[in-house]
């Protein structure tokens, strides 16, 4: 009885059991994706126009944006109490909507329908942040691959919930808008006790690397068995029963990964001799407060009297130099030849308020490639019904269902490579972003292009370079700025995806799509009279060109700004990763 309970303290312990719960939550996390799906009946049983709409559509955008007080509130209260607060904030907001469009209680104005799909879809971030949180703090060395594979859970949820509706087929669509109000909240506070940091780092074993690889077997089944389905219940009229069968297999391959913690904690003790000299053996805090005090002081003066040159050294050779001058310094110090300054603030790796980050070159060179990124991505994914119909294409949806594919594939294998760049050559993070974003700009040219079948090229390379952003970014700030507020810097970036669509959509895309359709309506004069009171549309490749060849130049330009991020902050990943390198070489 004792080892039984002894394994099942385990396995609630144990991080893999975190992370394959957070996956969970990440499933249903991404409500705001299914908008599109709920928006018709929200029009046609209120009444509504496309403007009005269209406002609901931006309180969407905001709620799922803007996470200031999730991330305080992450920082005061404990992980499961966050979670709480966002499980009642998508019950109350999604929750009252959907009495609204069931008549249950009397029609709200559209100001306040807007408020309450804020405050439904902001429940989101509480999801997202704890997920990301707890796991990040549980995998410290595997951050790219952990951020990766929960951002991708997120932006593939819109799928499996539409899948998992798709089984109850229920006639009246309003009942989505209740499974979006319940089902979140619910699994929510199912996980709430689960999902937390559990002092991850003390748990390493030889065989992560297999469990990760068993992770993204999943991931890539997940795509592929979507995109099958999608496609045969696009093309096919299914039934009740096929329809159960592909949602039973669904839910089976969410399941697998349980196998991983189950496993380890029941499973044959297996515990390598070396996993505890992975980690660094406990400090004295006090004994070692001062010498901590005086080491931090000398570290301010080398980043001034040390040559650039050495950056470009060898590790072995570096830490030579770098050790030799110190030793110079420490002497000079004793002596009275150099006044020793108290540094401002924390250095690169440490951690960091977000007040601190805002004041930082390298927080703003993140964020803005972010902008010019993420924000010319999401303006692609806003605008791909129109953007079909403009080059001949009937039905959009088979580009709005590849894109989400390509969209977590890309935020699951930019996870992957960027832990490949960092991981075996110790060398910055953010120029995987910089290649993903140079993949972007292809993608840009195929769709501004309008040639035979680049919608299909075009949607691959944005979809993939978006997701990207989504598993790179999050990673590059943790470390940077630290963990102890990794919560508030994260909320913080996420407003990338509003500011750059509101510029490349709302001011850019828009502006020369209706300045195109309005000189095709002047020189149709049959057109202008038959349809006089439809609205303007654009044909060809013409009414995305130029917004196009503008968001290709724009990556181009968020390429630049990473190198120089790369540039500015080698030394910090070299310090960070160039140790277990330099070991894994030699092994």
């Amino acid at each position: 009885m004792g080892v039984l309970q002894e394994k099942l303290s385990s396995f609630y312990k144990s991080r893999w059991l975190v992370f394959v719960a957070a996956m969970w939550l990440q499933s249903w996390a991404g409500i705001g994706y299914l908008f599109g799906s709920i928006s018709p009946v929200i029009k046609s049983s209120l009444g509504y126009n496309q403007k009005q709409l269209a406002m609901l559509g931006v309180a969407k955008d905001l709620g799922d944006a803007v996470g200031f007080m999730t991330g305080l509130l992450c920082e005061i209260l404990p992980i499961w109490g966050a979670l709480l607060v966002g499980a009642a904030l998508n019950l109350v907001g999604y929750g009252w909507v959907w009495l609204v469009v069931t008549s249950q209680v009397p029609v709200l104005p559209l100001w306040a329908m807007c408020a309450l799909i804020f405050v439904g879809t902001n429940g989101e971030t509480y999801f997202n942040t704890v997920s990301l949180v707890s796991c990040v703090q549980n995998f410290p060395k595997s951050r790219g691959p952990v951020v990766g594979i929960l951002k991708g859970f997120a932006g593939l949820s819109g799928a499996i919930l539409t899948q998992i509706y798709a089984l109850f087929h229920a006639p009246n669509q309003a009942s989505l808008i209740f499974m979006v109000a319940v089902g979140p909240s619910l699994v929510g506070i199912g996980l709430m006790f689960i999902v937390r940091p559990v002092g991850g780092h003390k748990q390493v074993r030889p065989s992560d690397g297999k469990c990760f690889t068993l992770i993204y077997g999943v991931c890539l089944l997940l795509a592929a068995y979507l995109l099958g389905v999608m496609v045969v219940q696009d093309l096919v009229e299914v039934s009740e029963t096929v329809i159960s069968i592909f949602t039973g297999v669904l839910l089976l391959i969410l399941l697998v990964p349980i196998v991983i913690p189950i496993t380890l904690s029941f499973g044959p003790e297996q515990r390598h001799p070396e996993v505890e000299a992975l980690l660094p053996p406990p400090q004295n805090k006090e004994a070692g407060k001062s010498q901590l005090d005086s080491d931090e002081v000398i570290l301010s003066e080398l980043e001034d009297e040390k040559p650039k040159e050495v950056d470009m050294l060898p590790a072995s050779e570096r830490q030579k130099r770098i050790a030799h001058l110190q030793q110079r310094l420490l002497q000079a110090a004793a002596e009275g030849a150099v006044r020793v300054k108290r540094r401002r603030g924390p250095h690169r790796g440490e951690d960091f308020t977000l007040t601190q980050a805002l004041i930082k070159a390298d927080f703003w060179l993140l964020f803005i490639s972010m902008i010019m990124g993420s924000g010319s991505g999401l303006t692609v994914i806003d605008n791909l019904g129109q953007m079909s119909q403009s080059l001949g294409y009937d039905n959009a949806h088979i580009f709005v269902s590849m894109i989400s594919i390509w969209n977590f594939l890309g935020r699951v294998g930019g996870g992957y490579i960027s832990e490949l760049v960092v991981r075996d050559h110790a060398y910055p993070r953010p120029v995987a972003l910089a290649v993903f974003q140079l993949i972007m700009t292809l993608g840009h040219v195929f769709l501004g292009m309008g040639w035979p079948g680049s919608m299909y090229v075009g949607t691959l390379l944005v979809g993939l370079g978006y997701g990207a952003h989504w598993a790179i970014v999050p990673a590059t700030a943790s470390e940077l700025f630290g963990l102890r507020n990794f919560g508030a810097l994260y909320n913080f970036i996420t407003i990338a995806n509003p500011a750059g669509t509101l510029v490349f959509s709302s001011l850019i895309a828009s502006t020369i799509y209706d300045a195109e359709a309005e000189k095709q309506h002047r020189q149709n004069m049959m057109l202008r009279v038959l349809n006089a009171s439809e609205p303007l549309k654009c044909e060809g490749s013409v009414c995305f060109f130029l917004t196009s060849m503008i968001m290709a130049g724009l990556c181009v330009v968020g390429a630049g700004l990473c190198m120089v991020l790369v540039l500015r902050t080698r030394i910090v990943y070299a310090n960070l990763y160039g140790k277990a390198s330099s070991s894994r070489l030699r092994l």
